[in-house]
C-alpha cells in the first residue's frame, strides 16, 4: 500500500500594519499568537463565530506580520509594557515572544522621517518595494495591509499625508487595503482614479469600537420607537498615542466626522451638541466615553439617557483588525474589487452606500460572509 500523500499547508497570508510598534498592531500580533497557540478562546472575533465557519477565510495560524512605522521600540519590549499596563494578559509576551520577535523583524521604517529628502514618488516607490519584498521572503499568497497608526489632521492641499502614502504603495504593490483610522489614506481625492482601476478590494474607514458603536445601536433605537432626540453631547477622555494625537484639534475634528455621521444617518438630522475629545495621559490605553442624550416622549415629556463606555482601545481594536484582514483576504483571493460596503459593520464612516444601523450591517455582514463561501447572498 503506498503511503498517503502529504497534506498540502494552507497558503499563507500578510497582514502589513502600518503603525507597526503601536499598541494595536503589538495587541494584534500577540493575541493572534495566543489565539493561535490555545491559550485564549477567540473573544471579540467576529470571524470565529458560526457564522463565517464556511467562508473559505485564511485560518489564524495562516497570518505572517509585518508593517511600517516610525517608531524602533522592538515589539516583545512593547508587549511587556502594554501587559504591565494591564491591556495584555500577565505571561502573554512570554509566551508568544518568538512570533513577536518574527514580526518585528518584518517591520520596515516607515516616513517621512524627520529630515527625510524623499519625495512623494520615491516614498511611495520604497514602501511598495517592501511590500513586494515582504511577500517574496515569506512566500506568501496576498497581502492587506491595514492602517493602525496615530490619526492624522485632514488634508488641506494637494500633498499626500503619510496615510495615503502607504496606501498608494499598497495599490502598486497589488494589496487589498483597510484604513481603520479616520486619516485620509484612499480617502485623498489624488487616489480616487488609482483606487477604482486597481482592480483591489478595500475598506474602511475609522474602526468602530466603542462610542459610536453604541450610538449605531441607540440611534436606530429611538428613530424605531418615534422618540425625538433634542440633543446628543459626548465627551472622550483619551490616554495613549490616541490621546496625545487627538489632542490636536484638526485630527480630533476628524475623528469627530464618523461620529457625528452615524447619528445623521440614523436620526435623519444631526441633533445639537458636540463630541469633546480630552487627553489623559494617565489613562495610559484606556478610555472613557460619556453620552449624554436629551429626548422628548409621548406628550412631550422630556428625558434623558446616559451611558458611560469604559474600554482598552486596543483590545477593542484587535480582534477587529484580524477580521478585516481575514474578510478582504478572502475577497481579494475570489477577485472582488473597489470598496467593500458589505463590512460597515466595523467602521463609523463606511465606505460604499450602506445602513449607518448596526443591526443592517451585521444583516449585510452574514450575506457577506455566505458570498465568500460560494452561497446566496440573499
Amino acid at each position: 500500500m503506498s503511503a498517503p500523500a502529504p497534506r498540502s499547508l494552507p497558503p499563507r497570508v500578510g497582514v502589513w500594519l502600518i503603525g507597526a510598534r503601536g499598541s494595536v498592531a503589538t495587541t494584534v500580533v500577540a493575541g493572534c499568537a495566543g489565539l493561535t497557540a490555545g491559550l485564549h478562546p477567540p473573544t471579540g472575533l467576529v470571524t470565529e463565530t458560526p457564522a463565517f465557519a464556511d467562508s473559505g477565510l485564511p485560518a489564524l495560524s495562516s497570518l505572517v506580520f509585518g508593517g511600517h512605522d516610525t517608531l524602533d521600540c522592538p515589539l516583545p519590549k512593547r508587549a511587556e509594557q502594554l501587559a504591565a499596563g494591564g491591556v495584555l494578559p500577565p505571561g502573554l509576551p512570554s509566551a508568544v515572544a518568538a512570533e513577536l520577535a518574527a514580526a518585528d523583524r518584518e517591520i520596515r521604517p516607515g516616513g517621512p522621517l524627520p529630515g527625510d529628502i524623499r519625495d512623494e514618488e520615491q516614498l511611495i516607490t520604497a514602501f511598495a518595494t517592501d511590500l513586494r519584498d515582504f511577500v517574496r521572503r515569506n512566500g506568501l499568497a496576498r497581502v492587506v495591509v491595514v492602517n493602525v497608526a496615530s490619526t492624522e489632521p485632514a488634508p488641506t492641499g494637494p500633498a499626500l499625508p503619510p496615510s495615503s502614502l502607504y496606501a498608494a504603495a499598497a495599490l502598486r504593490a497589488g494589496c487589498p487595503y483597510v484604513n481603520f483610522t479616520p486619516s485620509a489614506g484612499l480617502h485623498h481625492p489624488a487616489l480616487t482614479t488609482s483606487a477604482a482601476s486597481s482592480g483591489l478590494p478595500h475598506a474602511g474607514r475609522d474602526g468602530k469600537t466603542g462610542q459610536t458603536l453604541l450610538r449605531s445601536v441607540l440611534g436606530p433605537m429611538f428613530a424605531q420607537r418615534a422618540l425625538t432626540v433634542r440633543a446628543w453631547s459626548g465627551t472622550n477622555l483619551l490616554g495613549g498615542g490616541d490621546g496625545a494625537a487627538l489632542a490636536d484639534p484638526a485630527a480630533a475634528a476628524a475623528k469627530n466626522a464618523g461620529k457625528e455621521r452615524v447619528l445623521a444617518d440614523t436620526l435623519g438630522a444631526t441633533p445639537e451638541g458636540q463630541v469633546h475629545i480630552d487627553d489623559v495621559p494617565a489613562l495610559g490605553d484606556w478610555k472613557t466615553a460619556w453620552d449624554h442624550i436629551a429626548f422628548d416622549g409621548f406628550l412631550g415629556t422630556r428625558m434623558i439617557l446616559q451611558t458611560i463606555w469604559q474600554g482598552c482601545d486596543s483590545a477593542l481594536a484587535a480582534p477587529l483588525v484580524l477580521d478585516l484582514a481575514r474578510l478582504l483576504a478572502r475577497a481579494h483571493e475570489l477577485g472582488l474589487s473597489g470598496p467593500r460596503p458589505e463590512l460597515a459593520f466595523f467602521f463609523k464612516d463606511p465606505v460604499g452606500d450602506a445602513p449607518a444601523s448596526l443591526a443592517e450591517q451585521y444583516a449585510e455582514l452574514q450575506r457577506f460572509a455566505r458570498r465568500l463561501s460560494g452561497g446566496a447572498e440573499g
